[in-house]
């Protein structure tokens, strides 16, 4: 189907939006370490190589660590007779090839920090614009394969950053092996809680079309600041709006594990740990790794939540329901099983009950399904007449975790269809009637769609989401109606071309489309196929 919404975004990012991320570069979340959040400027050459000593022994390298990427700050504040940035000899007296080389011989790809503006963002420390293959060519010869770009004192990131995605796909371009995977940071800053996120969107959609990670949100609390927790929910409340980003050799990146904050309690640090993990997000952690307790080496090595984060299938867990108390997300494993993830918001431990259908899976009426916690690691058999399962006694702010097995699950795309700016939920009405509506975890918010684009609620199954003038309602006649889900966010009738939209007195109607339009950008169930053409 090829309307006005087919070149949505055509022209709107420049010569790199015609590129794809190259899966080969980085086809699993990268896993490891940074000092950032935990040391921040404080930095030196021990700080690495204690930290691989340690990675190397407390089992975190053998669960699959194996990245160590210096930050801000490393550099002294001149560049060199030749224009090269120049390692601090204080802080690094045995160099940037000593360092790399030893890490590797440790069995760790190391990584470095830049910023693409003028300044790096502790402003000391010089940038690398005007200077952008010099300094690659610099990083690359003194043995580094991995390559964050900060936007600090950056005027026009699309040029910029669209710069660096071209130059970083040429750079790679033949590689066997030495990629250096490319961590684009210019979306965090767009990322606001103001009326519009249009450049926020446009801003994503430019890192999702190549590189390999890209750091949407506010940096995560560092070690001296709080509160930690509301900015772990931070971080998280944007990444559940760029599922649709995410695809094989690109993730999208809340930033660090910050797995000893003392701002947060035990169960707040394994829901933080759970919650990437479910994302298939980079586990980068930035703590004192040489001096991690039991209990946190415990759950940042918890081989089944891992096994979920590097999972071949790479999807992003999406929310198929939400409340004030609770988000219940889902998501599909390379060998169809599913993952149901449960995050208790409230102040105190409780149960929910969730439903096969919403958890996206419709098990034949006899089957046996087992299911597996993955914090305790117990398996249970369930049977599918017992209708779903309860996560059971979630401590506040903690998080449970099952992945469900059985020989047929019959899985389907099911989710919230979320306006990823106002957080409001599609609703279905018993008459069929749809709005928009606060989160509120009624059947009516749970959208199923099946491999044609037909979309059907929760609460009336039989009937479908349609448009007939503009109108967007549900009802049986609706099931010959079918919607387009492009990378923009649009969702698009395909018979008509119009654009689902919520309109400012909260009622929804279909409207010419729009680009990347605060009212037309929603976040689908996880699953959908997502044309990124």
């Amino acid at each position: 189907m090829r309307s006005d919404a087919a070149v949505l975004t055509a022209g709107l990012l420049g010569t790199a939006a015609a590129a794809k991320p190259d899966p080969n570069t980085l086809p699993l979340p990268p896993m490891g370490f940074n000092n950032w959040a935990r040391f921040m400027t404080a930095i030196n050459e021990s700080i690495f190589v204690d930290a691989a000593a340690a990675m190397s022994t407390n089992g975190l390298l053998a669960a699959g660590y194996n990245r160590i990427n210096l930050d801000d700050a490393w550099s002294t504040s001149k560049r060199n007779a030749t224009g090269s940035m120049v390692w601090d000899t204080t802080k690094f007296p045995q160099g940037m090839p000593w360092l790399t080389e030893h890490l590797k011989s440790k069995g760790f790809v190391p990584g470095i920090y830049s910023d693409a503006g003028t300044l790096s963002c502790a402003a000391d420390y010089p940038g690398t614009l005007g200077h952008e293959d010099q300094d690659l060519h610099d990083f690359y010869e003194w043995g580094f394969e991995y390559l964050k770009l900060d936007g600090c004192y950056v005027d026009d990131y699309a040029k910029v950053y669209g710069g660096w995605i071209d130059r970083m796909a040429k750079f790679n371009e033949g590689k066997t092996s030495g990629r250096v995977v490319f961590s684009n940071s210019a979306p965090a800053y767009f990322a606001s809680d103001d009326d519009s996120l249009s450049g926020w969107y446009t801003t994503m959609m430019q890192a999702a079309a190549g590189g390999q990670l890209a750091r949407h949100s506010w940096d995560i609390a560092t070690y001296s600041s709080d509160p930690a927790w509301s900015s772990v929910m931070g971080n998280y409340g944007f990444n559940v709006r760029t599922t649709r980003f995410q695809q094989p050799g690109f993730f999208n990146d809340p930033d660090f594990i910050i797995a000893d904050h003392p701002g947060l309690t035990l169960d707040e640090k394994r829901s933080q740990f759970a919650l990437w993990a479910s994302f298939s997000a980079p586990l980068i952690i930035s703590a004192d790794i040489p001096n991690l307790t039991d209990d946190e080496l415990a759950f940042l090595t918890n081989r089944d939540l891992v096994a979920v984060n590097q999972d071949p299938l790479v999807q992003q867990a999406s929310l198929v329901s939400r409340d004030d108390q609770w988000d219940v997300l889902t998501k599909s494993l390379v060998n169809g099983d599913r993952l149901l993830t449960v995050l208790n918001k409230g102040n105190a431990a409780a149960d929910l009950a969730v439903s096969w259908a919403r958890i996206g899976v419709r098990p034949d009426s006899g089957a046996t399904l087992h299911v597996r916690d993955l914090w305790t690691g117990e398996t249970r058999s369930v049977q599918a007449s017992e209708g779903g399962l309860t996560a059971s006694q979630v401590p506040s702010h903690g998080t449970a975790v099952l992945r469900i097995s059985g020989d047929k699950l019959n899985v389907v795309p099911t989710g919230l269809i979320l306006n990823t700016q106002s957080m409001k939920c599609l609703t279905d009405s018993a008459s069929g009637a749809a709005t928009w509506a606060t989160c509120n975890a009624a059947d009516g918010q749970t959208w199923t769609v099946d491999q044609s684009g037909r979309v059907s609620s929760l609460l009336n199954s039989g009937s479908c989401l349609g448009s007939k003038d503009g109108v967007v309602a549900t009802s049986k006649g609706s099931c010959r109606s079918t919607w387009w889900f492009p990378v923009s966010g649009n969702v698009i009738h395909k018979k008509s071309g119009l654009c689902l939209q919520e309109n400012k007195d909260a009622s929804i109607s279909a409207a010419k489309c729009g680009t990347v339009t605060d009212e037309q950008v929603f976040g689908v169930p996880v699953g959908v196929g997502i044309d990124y053409s």
